[in-house]
C-alpha cells in the first residue's frame, strides 16, 4: 500500500498538523487571557497610585 518513504511523509504531515492544532488552541486561549490579566493589573494599578496621591 505504502512505499517506507510516503509513511514517513505522511507521519511528518500528520506531526505537523498536530502541532499547529496545538499552536492554535494555545494562541487562541492562553494569549487573549495573558494580554487581558495584563491590563487588568495596569487599570489596578493606575487606580492604586491615584488613591495614594489623593490621601
Amino acid at each position: 500500500m505504502f512505499e517506507f518513504d510516503q509513511y514517513l511523509g505522511f507521519l511528518l504531515f500528520l506531526t505537523i498538523l498536530t502541532i499547529g492544532f496545538w499552536l492554535m488552541i494555545f494562541l487562541a486561549s492562553f494569549v487573549p487571557y495573558w494580554i487581558g490579566g495584563a491590563i487588568t493589573e495596569l487599570i489596578k494599578e493606575k487606580r492604586a497610585k491615584k488613591q495614594q496621591e489623593q490621601e
